[in-house]
């Protein structure tokens, strides 16, 4: 059974409507939180809300974190509606359908990615700091392995990534000693079995994709969802200003082309 370290705490987390973020919700609920889901898609918002109520306490706001008002708003909401706020989770960000060649990328679509991955974080760390402070609050950025390393034409999601990183240490020093910020680093994550349930699918993975993991397979939401939930705890009292890769090793693997 696990244990209820967040009972009578409550939880914001953005792009929780599927994926890594609706896993990291349900493992707040399961450890006795009140959870705000925010997501700009309405319908995995409401599937999750829906899903996840036989957890525990849990609301949906559907928000666009480009728009700073928004943010504003649902921070005011989410006290309102649990009474406080003891954590902050910045999971939300554009992963791109495409990668766009820099000589093909748009301001439109890099400043879209900025606005989202990295100037929202910024403002709801803002929006949060006084209540978090009054609670002893932690907040929680979800970065990626891409802030360090990258493939080919994928400049905005690596920059805002890379920016992350950097304001997490940022805020945990502005912000501390009342509130800890943290970061996790996914990498390769399966996010399939996490969807909306009409949207939901097995994973395609072949067994190279497991084989080329240091730990043997790819990563699964849950695994995300541990060491968020560890973080904001706690037992992490003695931790801010860090990012905790989990990515099965792959970061740490020497890649020679044969």
């Amino acid at each position: 059974m696990r244990t209820q370290r967040f009972t009578n705490r409550v939880a914001l987390v953005t792009g929780a409507g599927q994926g890594i973020g609706r896993a990291i919700a349900a493992r707040f609920l399961d450890e006795g939180a009140k959870v705000m889901i925010v997501d700009i898609d309405h319908h995995a918002g409401f599937d999750a809300r829906d899903e996840l109520a036989a957890r525990g306490e849990i609301a949906f706001e559907p928000v666009d974190l480009a728009d700073e008002a928004a943010i504003v708003a649902v921070v005011a909401a989410t006290v309102r509606w649990a009474g406080a706020l003891d954590v902050l989770v910045n999971n939300a960000a554009i992963v791109p359908a495409r990668r766009v060649p820099l000589a093909e990328l748009d301001r439109a679509t890099w400043q879209r990615s900025l606005d989202v991955n990295l100037t929202a974080p910024m403002l709801l760390a803002r929006e949060s700091a006084p209540h978090l402070r009054r609670r002893t609050g932690s907040i929680v950025n979800v970065t990626s392995t891409r802030a360090s390393m990258s493939e080919p034409d994928t400049e905005p999601y690596s920059a805002t990534k890379g920016g992350l990183v950097a304001l997490t240490h940022s805020l945990a020093i502005g912000l501390g000693p009342e509130i800890r910020v943290n970061a996790v680093a996914p990498g390769f994550v399966a996010t399939e079995a996490w969807r909306p349930r009409d949207r939901r699918s097995e994973p395609k993975l072949s067994a190279r994709d497991h084989a080329q993991h240091p730990v043997g397979r790819v990563g699964r939401p849950e695994d995300i969802a541990s060491l968020v939930l560890w973080l904001a705890s706690d037992e992490a009292g003695f931790v801010t200003g860090q990012v905790f890769t989990s990515d099965g090793g792959m970061t740490r693997k020497m890649i020679y082309e044969e």
